[in-house]
């Protein structure tokens, strides 16, 4: 594989200011991941309505003797597993821009069908093809955000990129507590929910004008002027908002043309890095999603009532997107394999605090220190598995070990909803705490280092 000439598009990308352009196109992309969110935190607000509508049963009745609510939970991280694992690959292939589109449109089309279903079954089956929707454009997106902000600032794009998206857990969690106890105008709350989230993506799909496709992905498929015309319109826009013309780009690793191929994340030094993230991935969800798919469940079984336990799941949520805030300031001060280690011991130790409270304050407190240590894995891993990998197999490779958290959630929904009604809370918080260990050993052991170096020398 021959190098490219200099001076390279990586330079060129990596010497930007961070100016308003470039958080413009990071506030494109975390826009159209609002909306996956939003779909994806659905799945624990719309259950008590699912219920209260006789949809969803409040007993056990599901597969294995487990709840109605489990089996929605892990349909949706079927599909999200199928999504990442089958069709992340076609970002690498089409490129980041159609993708980005297409499977936006495909989880929203979806989510309208979902919204007209009446049996258990419909839901399941609609809420599965959204799920592979939601699947291929989160890797999507992750991908496409790594290319094209510089080096400098690519924690904080991804941090910023949270804060929006994370916006949408709230949003969701406050829609659900207002909408899902009602039915106004003769239509079931829940329902409402779901057409809010298809409405709304509708409107950014038609921002998606103002997003170039990636030239660092318009070069390795060979198409030189038009990443040139891609990279020069971007410095236009870049040098507009700076006052001032942009400096010379330095020099950089170089980046190999070609294709990738799935075979090569097997190969040295990518396999190391692969299997690392595949027990990384299985394991951080357990935390992640072991809690956040479960709030309302988790704190009706510390004695909360449905309507409290969504009041109070609105308030922990809000911690979502404030956490992400916060980690903006300190994105690219510290190596982000130790933040994800730091982050693992936070949602262990204070999750097995919120499982020994029983009382409103404290409850929501431990609920909210567990968001914002989750907040800080999330946003930390989406980096740094980016990073790891070079632009010719980046969506691939991530969304091969993306999906193993998918694959993850499918089985630990059923683990969770076992563990709840067998030792309650704190059984819950201990399976979450021993996952937290093996993201600690997995990391902390084998995650190579990666704070300020350029996407190309991590990948050599």
């Amino acid at each position: 594989m021959s190098h490219l000439p200099t001076p390279k598009i990586t330079a060129r990308l990596d010497r930007l200011p961070a100016t308003r352009y470039v958080w413009w196109l990071v506030l494109l992309l975390s826009l159209g991941a609002f909306f996956e969110m939003y779909d994806l935190f659905l799945t624990a607000y719309i259950s008590p309505g699912l219920i209260r509508s006789g949809i969803f049963a409040a007993a056990a009745r599901g597969p294995f003797g487990l709840s109605d609510q489990a089996v929605f939970a892990s349909v949706t991280f079927a599909g999200l597993f199928v999504g990442t694992i089958a069709f992340s690959s076609v970002a690498d292939r089409y490129g980041r821009r159609p993708i980005f589109t297409f499977s936006l449109l495909g989880y929203t089309a979806a989510t309208l069908a979902m919204a007209a279903q009446t049996t258990a079954l419909g839901i399941d089956l609609w809420r599965f093809i959204a799920g592979i929707g939601i699947g291929v454009e989160l890797v999507t997106i992750d991908s496409y955000i790594a290319e094209l902000v510089p080096k400098q600032i690519r924690g904080r794009a991804f941090a910023f990129n949270h804060v929006i998206q994370f916006l949408a857990i709230p949003t969701a969690a406050f829609m659900c507590w207002i909408l899902v106890p009602r039915d106004p105008l003769g239509v079931a709350g829940w329902r409402w929910v779901l057409l809010f989230s298809a409405g709304n993506a509708v409107a950014v799909w038609l921002l998606r004008a103002g997003l170039p496709e990636s030239p660092r992905w318009l070069v390795l498929h060979g198409r030189l002027d038009e990443a040139d015309r891609a990279m020069a319109a971007i410095e236009r826009r870049v040098a507009a908002n700076a006052g001032r013309p942009l400096p010379e780009p330095a020099g950089s690793a170089p980046e190999e043309e070609g294709i990738g191929r799935f075979a090569e994340i097997w190969r040295p030094p990518y396999r190391r890095r692969t299997l690392m993230l595949v027990v990384f991935n299985f394991f951080q969800t357990i935390g992640f999603y072991g809690f956040g798919n479960w709030v309302p469940a988790l704190l009706a079984a510390q004695g909360a009532t449905v309507l409290h336990s969504l009041q109070y799941s609105f308030l922990i949520a809000l911690a979502y997107p404030l956490g992400a805030l916060l980690c903006m300031a300190a994105a690219d001060r510290f190596e982000p394999k130790g933040q994800i280690v730091a982050a693992a011991i936070a949602i262990a130790g204070f999750g097995l605090v919120f499982a020994r409270q029983r009382n409103a304050v404290p409850l929501v407190v431990c609920g909210v220190l567990v968001t914002l240590a989750n907040t800080l894995m999330s946003y930390v891993f989406h980096d740094y598995q980016t990073e790891l990998f070079p632009t010719r197999i980046r969506a691939r490779a991530v969304g091969f070990c993306y999906s193993w958290s998918r694959l993850s959630t499918v089985i630990t929904s059923f683990m969770i909803a076992f563990f709840l009604q067998t030792f309650g809370t704190g059984g819950v918080f201990a399976f979450i705490a021993a996952s937290m260990g093996a993201v600690v050993v997995a990391i902390g052991g084998f995650g190579p280092r990666t704070r300020g170096r350029a996407l190309e020398e991590i990948s050599r």
